[in-house]
């Protein structure tokens, strides 16, 4: 039975009962069905009150569980956010990002997701409501693994938080054609940049592992860094967190060769935006 409740403490209520699914956008729902029965709950979210939009307060930005990807393709946000903006593009055809929310695509926890680098790079954190209360995760604590995430039973995603910090925002995905297609490796970045040198780096990295993550060794080797010295410093970093497959779209070791060069012109394209290359 489909539910569409107008009230967060009604939708938790709900969630309370055994074969639950929550719904938004459906897109992620409805072919995971394949041909196996509906479940016998489905609870949609699109009614809830303030659950749709990006709204800032108190330095915060906040992005609600229906938010869906053509909301953020028009939205009126900070340069903060334009890898973001520009992952929301790739997601899938515009009728997908029409419908697709972008909670729907963290708590859909694939390893492609598109919108899981530029989130994390932006330091982006998850708000929970359930049966014993409010809660708040970083990203990179809320998803665990290949469709697995740290929702308790009885819990759902609020909205996505996001500091509002000074950064550009820039994304790259690599496929193996430029629409409608599953990430072969993208990267995610956030640059800070004084002087026309890099003051400050947050780097993720979809499709390379198990869940996305984050470069910390690269980030920190990166400040200070111009845009002529970027191939070299990503050339020789350690990047012990990625561990690629070898799959339909690609091998294991054309990903690693692959992804520095992604990650050079993620941080050259967040640069040149600053005007500063």
């Amino acid at each position: 039975m489909l539910h569409r409740p107008q009230s967060l403490d009604a939708a938790l209520s709900l969630l309370s009962g055994e074969d639950v699914v929550i719904l938004a956008g459906g897109t992620d729902v409805y072919p995971g069905l394949r041909d196996g029965p509906p479940p016998a709950t489905m609870v949609d979210l699109s009614a809830l009150p303030g659950f749709r939009g990006i709204t800032r307060a108190d330095g915060v930005w906040r992005i609600g569980a229906a938010t869906t990807w053509t909301d953020v393709i028009r939205a009126d946000v900070p340069p903060l956010f334009d890898g973001l903006k520009l992952a929301a593009r790739e997601v899938g055809s515009v009728q997908i990002q029409n419908t697709g929310t972008v909670v729907g695509n963290i708590c859909n926890a694939s390893p492609a997701a598109d919108g899981v680098p530029p989130l994390m790079a932006l330091d982006a954190e998850v708000d929970l409501s359930g049966p014993e209360g409010v809660r708040r995760l970083a990203l990179t604590d809320f998803i665990r693994g290949p469709r697995d995430t740290a929702l308790k039973p009885g819990e759902l995603v609020t909205a996505i938080v996001i500091a509002d910090t000074p950064g550009q925002g820039a994304f790259l995905k690599l496929g193996a054609r430029k629409y409608l297609v599953i990430s072969i490796a993208m990267v995610g970045a956030v640059i800070a940049v004084e002087d026309g040198r890099i003051s400050g780096a947050r780097i993720a990295v979809g499709a390379c592992s198990a869940v996305a993550c984050r470069l910390p060794a690269l980030e920190t080797a990166l400040r200070g860094a111009g845009p002529r010295d970027i191939a070299e410093i990503v050339g020789s970093a350690a990047m012990p967190s990625l561990a690629p497959i070898s799959d339909v779209r690609a091998t294991a070791a054309y990903r690693s060769e692959a992804v520095r060069t992604l990650v050079t012109r993620t941080v050259l394209q967040a640069m040149e935006a600053c005007d500063v290359a």
